[in-house]
């Protein structure tokens, strides 16, 4: 709706600036024209040329060199005519014939604002006399009763007014008339083209003048949800494939990992033997963490994991998780530092907690499993305006820029290996990110300030208290 106001808005800018431009372009040819006519009232002044260049003599009248040069460039002819008698005293050498050589005062009357012998004619005075100029036929059209009523004269302004106004009204009627098929024609088009972002079901009937742009957008939207369909089916055999193998893997994995912790309690047992038993259940237990890591990142993914929202204190969340992962470190390899301001005792959002510790101690233990030696981890936790900042650093190895750039715009990146001990980013930052999606969060990964790796997590909050202590 929005394009098609703008697509008349347009329409009209371009009318009003047609119409002002031809009103400007109409008023100046009326003045090159005017003033063209007005050139034209040379006849009148060439007869008063004449009039001025004729010279009487004892033997008559002679016209001059000049007066004889304005008759040869206009192709005319002149005559006097004496006031007292009405006759032609004197005339041009190239009267024509058919001229009369004697005039009545009604003759000249009339010859005066007409034509003579189908000459148009000018005059001009001369003395008490009169000379009569005649032009070619094809030179002047003259108007024989020029009178106009005063009152049609007076109200001239008035008229010319009405005459704009009326003109304007007609050129506007034609031209949204003109337009109206274009628009009706354009409307659907706009329509269609505004819902294919959307996803919405497009069809616009092929007719009218944009009929092939209509049935080019009808194909257009068939092919979207053709290959919408498409990806819809290969997004569910995908989440139904890992879904399947996950559940296929469980139950040998679990035998595995049961026979494994028999073996490695057997009093028989050599410590060869039991310490191979102990890497089969540690790397079956890691196994069977990474399928349910794929199973919920691909439920995740496809939206199949349901949210159970509650309102939730980031600050307690993030105690807890600290306090679990470090009862877990029995060797005190990681030491873990909480850093949460002095006053903060809670942070209030709506989410999903299990999803939400599964998150922070992922982040936990990306920082164990990627320094095999050891580090020092911190996590901390702050406000700032209505979001909420999770931040877990170390001082490890950390990353490089290219693997951190990779790791940033890459959502499925996984950091290739040498071997099953080394440590690896991957599915675990990648179910962190889409934990924090799905609580409308962000996530930035950065290089430490102490040296290793830092992963910040955002998140809106509905509501903080700050107690001091």
């Amino acid at each position: 709706m929005k394009s098609t106001l703008k697509l008349i808005r347009r329409f009209v800018k371009i009318l009003l600036l047609s119409v002002v431009g031809i009103f400007a372009l109409n008023v100046v040819l009326l003045i090159l024209v005017s003033f063209r006519g007005a050139s034209n009232a040379g006849g009148w002044q060439a007869a008063e040329q004449i009039g001025t260049e004729l010279k009487g003599t004892e033997s008559g009248y002679t016209l001059s060199q000049e007066g004889q040069k304005i008759l040869e460039q206009r192709k005319a002819w002149a005559i006097l005519i004496e006031d007292q008698t009405g006759d032609v005293i004197w005339h041009s050498e190239n009267l024509p014939d058919g001229v009369p050589l004697h005039y009545s005062a009604a003759d000249i009357s009339y010859y005066t604002r007409g034509y003579l012998a189908d000459y148009p004619t000018t005059t001009a005075a001369r003395g008490n006399d009169l000379i009569i100029m005649g032009h070619p036929k094809d030179m002047y059209w003259k108007h024989m009763w020029p009178t106009f009523d005063y009152t049609m004269i007076s109200h001239l302004p008035y008229t010319l007014l009405l005459f704009i106004g009326v003109n304007l009204l007609v050129v506007i009627l034609i031209y949204f008339i003109s337009i109206s098929g274009v628009l009706r024609s354009i409307r659907p088009i706009i329509a269609g083209i505004e819902g294919l972002p959307e996803g919405k079901e497009v069809y616009i009937k092929e007719k009218g003048l944009l009929s092939d742009l209509a049935s080019a957008i009808n194909r257009v939207s068939e092919k979207l949800k053709r290959q919408e369909r498409e990806l819809r089916k290969k997004e569910s055999a995908r989440a139904n494939w890992i879904s399947g193998v996950s559940h296929d893997i469980r139950t040998p994995l679990s035998m595995v990992m049961g026979y494994a912790g028999q073996l490695e309690k057997a009093p028989g047992l050599s410590d060869d033997n039991r310490r191979k038993a102990s890497i089969i259940r540690r790397q079956s237990l890691r196994m069977k963490n990474l399928v349910n890591d794929l199973n919920l990142a691909s439920k995740l993914e496809y939206n199949m994991q349901p949210l159970g929202l509650e309102p939730v204190n980031l600050v307690a969340t993030v105690r807890q998780c600290a306090a679990e992962f470090i009862n877990a470190d029995l060797n005190g390899s990681y030491p873990l530092e909480c850093k949460i301001p002095e006053g903060l005792a809670a942070c209030m959002m709506e989410g999903d907690k299990d999803l939400l510790c599964r998150a922070v101690n992922n982040l936990l233990n990306n920082a164990q499993s990627h320094n095999p030696d050891g580090c020092h981890i911190t996590i901390g936790i702050r406000t700032e305006g209505k979001e909420c900042f999770v931040i877990v650093e170390d001082d490890g190895v950390g990353l490089a820029d290219g693997q951190l750039d990779k790791l940033r715009n890459t959502p499925h990146y996984m950091m290739s290996d040498n071997g099953t001990a080394e440590p690896r980013h991957g599915l675990g930052l990648l179910i962190v990110q889409q934990i924090v999606k799905a609580h409308h969060g962000s996530v930035l990964f950065d290089h430490s300030a102490l040296g290793g790796f830092l992963v910040e997590l955002r998140f809106p909050i509905i509501n903080y208290n700050e107690k001091r202590v």
